[in-house]
């Protein structure tokens, strides 16, 4: 374009000159040192100034064209939540939450949860039961998987013997619970009495426990956020921290 053209050409003449300048300005110096008289010196000084205001009002002008603004970029508003909490928040169908929903809802925050595997995801609910047979019960399977999508779960259980434990994870492994990531072999713990199970929970810093044992609930009542007592029968004066309720998939419907 003819414009621009002649811009560049504006631009190469500022700094050619620029450079002269910077040349002639240090024999000027020099030339100060060497001539002594006051005449020579006063009129070396004017023109010396001269050209330093020439100077500095060519060094003024832009050492670039300038180009023609662009359109105006629309305001970018708040960003978007992540797909997790927008789906949380907006379900599609509003009669109905999706499991996910119900499981950021019931959490309220906690991201790290424990829970017993003996008559909360197992059929079973001793551990002379689990000495020769687990089953996990068909309807947690979509839930559990959903909870350690949204959060760090970890399973337990007091057990009697290693055949126990070998169960407990093949019925895991069975249902499909390890092939998502979310939950690992590594995150299934067992020990032999329920204060192991205690201690577990304690270690871990759960924010969320659920269990059969009230004896458990009562005494992690004063360290975990919330618990969930896993019983048909009513938890009586439970603290105020723990839910109460017949099954883990009802708690969560």
């Amino acid at each position: 374009m003819p414009g621009l053209a002649a811009d560049q050409d504006a631009v190469s003449l500022v700094r050619r000159v620029s450079r002269a300048l910077n040349r002639r300005l240090s024999d000027l110096v020099g030339l100060l040192f060497h001539h002594k008289s006051a005449g020579s010196l006063g009129a070396v000084a004017g023109f010396a100034i001269a050209v330093v205001f020439a100077w500095k009002f060519l060094r003024s002008s832009p050492a670039r064209p300038r180009r023609p603004p662009g359109p105006k970029r629309p305001l970018v508003g708040p960003a978007a939540p992540d797909s997790a909490a927008r789906d949380a928040a907006e379900p599609a169908n509003p009669g109905k939450l999706t499991t996910w929903q119900i499981v950021v809802k019931r959490l309220g925050g906690c991201r790290k949860v424990t829970c017993q595997l003996l008559g909360v995801v197992f059929e079973e609910i001793t551990p002379q039961e689990l000495q020769t047979h687990a089953t996990v019960r068909p309807s947690v399977v979509e839930l559990l998987l959903e909870i350690a999508k949204y959060c760090d779960l970890y399973l337990m259980e007091t057990v009697l013997d290693d055949k126990s434990e070998e169960n407990a994870l093949l019925a895991l492994e069975s249902a499909g619970l390890f092939k998502t990531g979310g939950l690992m072999k590594e995150k299934v713990l067992f020990c032999s009495s329920e204060v192991g199970r205690t201690s577990f929970v304690r270690q871990l810093e759960a924010d969320f426990h659920i269990d059969t044992s009230l004896d458990i609930i009562s005494q992690l009542s004063r360290f975990i956020r919330c618990q969930l007592f896993v019983s048909s029968i009513e938890g009586g004066q439970l603290a105020g921290n723990v839910f109460n309720s017949p099954s883990l998939e009802q708690f969560f419907s």
